[in-house]
């Protein structure tokens, strides 16, 4: 108990140095819907099936990780760029899709084109804080900052865009264009397996050049998305 109790404040700093960066991000996120908040109670299920995205992508990559090492050699960039998107892009996005999907498709509360917006990233952020608090838990405080600034904000990122299309998927379903419906879902999770990998990919490489790629690709990737929330927000309509 003497050792115990001086762990517990300690223990509290960690995860709140972890889990602050995803509660302002979706804090910002639920002001930039303006039009119809979404029920406490979903956001939460959203943010909870976001840690099981977590959980479930952990096993699957171990598995995907495995046959990889297999069949490519693991110390070429070719296996590097592999990793990152048909292993930790493709599962991770796939995970929080499927999840996504689950609990919000057929939801009477997704009745506005921003709500998928919303959706996707309470659960990308529900992946986003537990995977962070895995991380400060095991290397420190000292990897807080940069996943603050970096990991954290990026996942936000990949469901903004996967949450556009998810809109746009509902609102095409209601009109009956059943083909507009698919390419849209198609396009939300390409669009953040893509945007994941290649984030991934530049911060994997480790090169100088690949660094510079991702510092550039970062800057221009929030830059996109607060443009994106801003429009999409002012022009958010019914589905």
């Amino acid at each position: 108990m003497f050792f115990v109790l001086p762990m517990l404040p300690l223990l509290a700093v960690y995860i709140l140095a972890a889990v602050l960066p995803a509660i302002l991000l979706l804090r910002y996120i639920y002001q930039q819907d303006t039009v119809e908040k979404e029920p406490l109670g979903l956001l939460l299920t959203l943010l909870l099936l976001g840690v099981a995205a977590a959980l479930v992508s952990g096993v699957l990559e171990r598995l995907a990780q495995t046959v990889l090492t297999m069949l490519v050699d693991p110390g070429s960039p070719v296996y590097t760029i592999l990793l990152a998107f048909l292993v930790v892009a493709l599962v991770e996005e796939g995970a929080k899709f499927y999840l996504l999907m689950r609990r919000t498709w057929y939801h009477p509360a997704f009745n506005y084109r921003f709500d998928g917006i919303v959706y996707a990233v309470f659960v990308s952020l529900g992946f986003a804080a537990f995977e962070n608090i895995q991380y400060v838990l095991h290397y420190g405080l000292s990897v807080a900052l940069p996943r603050a600034l970096l990991a954290v904000p990026g996942h936000m990122s990949f469901a903004v865009y996967m949450g556009l299309f998810y809109g746009r998927a509902k609102l095409c379903e209601t009109c009956g264009d059943e083909a507009g419906r698919r390419r849209n879902l198609a396009g939300g999770y390409l669009a953040a397996v893509l945007l994941h990998g290649i984030y991934d990919s530049c911060a994997m490489i480790g090169s100088t050049v690949s660094l510079l790629l991702f510092v550039v690709f970062v800057l221009l990737m929030y830059r996109g998305v607060y443009r994106l929330l801003k429009r999409e927000s002012a022009t958010d309509a019914p589905v």
